[in-house]
């Protein structure tokens, strides 16, 4: 019985021990294989005195190795606490001193990023290093693997202990540790395996970031099943193809910014994609004119779901994307689908009235996928999670067959090239230099991004500063990827009369995306 994600990987080692798990680059990896790497880490770490529950953070692109300090997760019930290889040292070292980690495993080409932030790590009592030179203040990962058993780790997982902490920004502009525990993610694989359909034989190609739960999910989705993951250390398009035609893949994943990079290799017209069934894209809606290229050029092969690291929610499923279709056919592609078996949906109003079919209010989720709560953060987990329901902060409604269909997003967030961004977070960055007295950050309309950044600020008399400037010290204090896209000074920001920024004001009169920064 699968009770937990460590029986997931014991399970197709029983059954499919010489069938691959991973194929990454040219290299294969069995499900037999995968399972003595998983088991040989988990008992150099249990060795080291790493216990069940104990924090593990990896920070690494898309790598053999990261799905193998999953797997030493998985099996021993340590608890995989991921990181976002795009964020600045300030961010990394608060989600590090939040959640605690007693060992760092990372890809070497972050050591340099680390080193700028080490001495606040205290906590962190094993540094381990791999893809490249080691530095003298960590271990060799190959070198400790070796130290480890075939037999694995003494100890196995709860299903109701965590899996993962996976962090999510929030509008306080401070990321929240999503805990998922081996049952919230044992759902979500057999949701993913539902939803998209995914049989023993399909092939999964997998680029986005198996940090963020988009990839991991469908990783977990595929191996439920017991089929093979692709995977690739990052994105690039002509690669993209290039392996879709020789792996015969058969599913892959990607956000719409992807899918229109991949149309637009020269020649695509001429490869064979014939074995691909199914592109799963997410985190922003699919214009309609790429829609249209796609299933010109696929057929019908788009699906799109829609959820959060906090849990799974609605799909819209391939047959339901007709953009040639009655208006109430193509009227469904502004939706984000139905829900998934076992999902319930409600919107309700702020006193939390349950609204007509229609009537827009925050979407709340009830889901054997949820979380179960947020790391060392009860307020936060308190208002998420009332009576079995999760307030996803997002507002939309419900039409008579049940679409969901969004209105806003969270507050403040804005969804740039698949990734989310907190206006919040990017207003506290630029705010630290010295010549901002005020300032606003609203997303901005862009047919490739979906969404870039714009901020408006206002600064000190007499000191004055560039957009490039401005932009560059942004870059000093938050991931690049969240830096303003463009910047409009102005001498001031209007207020609602509670004294807040009235960003709806700002929206109108700074949002078109064809505003240039003064």
């Amino acid at each position: 019985m699968i009770e937990t994600v460590g029986d997931i990987l014991r399970n197709n080692a029983y059954k499919f021990p010489d069938e691959l798990a991973y194929s990454y680059h040219g290299k294969l990896v069995t499900y037999a294989q995968m399972l003595e790497r998983g088991d040989r880490l988990a008992s150099a770490l249990w060795k080291r005195g790493i216990r069940r529950q104990d924090r593990i953070s990896i920070l690494s692109q898309n790598t053999i190795e990261f799905m193998e300090c999953y797997a030493a997760c998985e099996l021993a019930g340590f608890i995989a606490a991921t990181l976002n290889w795009r964020l600045a040292p300030p961010e990394l070292a608060y989600i590090l001193f939040d959640s605690s980690p007693r060992v760092l495993i990372f890809e070497a080409q972050y050591a340099e990023t680390i080193e700028k932030i080490r001495e606040q790590l205290e906590f962190v009592e094993l540094f381990i290093c791999f893809g490249g030179p080691v530095p003298s203040w960590a271990e060799d990962y190959e070198t400790f693997v070796s130290t480890g058993d075939k037999d694995g780790a003494p100890t196995r997982p709860l299903p109701d202990e965590i899996m993962h902490l996976i962090y999510t920004s929030g509008t306080t502009g401070r990321p929240k540790g999503v805990m998922r525990t081996h049952r919230a993610e044992i759902a979500i694989a057999i949701l993913m395996a539902t939803e998209l359909g995914l049989i023993v034989s399909d092939r999964l190609q997998l680029m986005m970031p198996i940090f963020h739960v988009g990839a991991r999910f469908l990783q977990l989705g595929m191996h439920i099943r017991g089929g093979t993951v692709i995977l690739h250390h990052a994105f690039d398009p002509v690669e993209i193809i290039d392996t879709i035609e020789r792996e015969r893949v058969t599913m892959t994943h990607m956000a719409p910014t992807m899918i229109q990079s991949v149309l637009n290799v020269p020649g695509v017209e001429e490869r064979d994609l014939t074995s691909l069934h199914t592109i799963c894209y997410s985190a922003a809606p699919m214009p309609v004119p790429l829609l249209k290229r796609g299933l010109k050029l696929l057929g019908p092969v788009f699906l799109q779901l829609y959820g959060m690291t906090e849990g799974g929610g609605t799909t819209l499923h391939k047959r339901q994307h007709k953009p040639d279709g009655t208006p109430e056919e193509v009227k469904l592609l502004g939706s984000i689908g139905q829900a998934a078996p076992n999902v319930d949906i409600r919107i309700v109003d702020d006193e939390g009235v349950e609204l007509p079919v229609g009537q827009p209010g925050e979407i709340l989720t009830r889901t054997a996928t949820h979380m179960a709560g947020y790391w060392n953060n009860s307020p936060a987990t308190i208002s998420a999670l009332k009576d079995g329901w999760y307030y996803t902060g997002d507002v939309g409604y419900i039409d008579e067959n049940g679409f969901l269909y969004l209105v806003d997003r969270k507050k403040d967030m804005i969804v740039s090239g698949g990734e989310n961004i907190y206006s919040r977070e990017v207003e506290e960055a630029i705010v630290t230099h010295p010549a901002v007295v005020d300032v606003a950050v609203i997303g901005v309309k862009d047919d490739y991004w979906g969404e870039t950044v714009r901020a408006i600020c206002v600064l000190k008399e007499d000191e004055p500063v560039t957009e490039a400037e401005l932009i560059d010290h942004t870059k000093t204090q938050i991931a690049s990827y969240k830096k303003p896209k463009s910047i409009v000074f102005v001498d001031d920001l209007p207020k609602l009369p509670s004294g807040k920024i009235n960003k709806v004001a700002l929206r109108k009169d700074y949002g078109a995306a064809c505003e240039k920064a003064d």
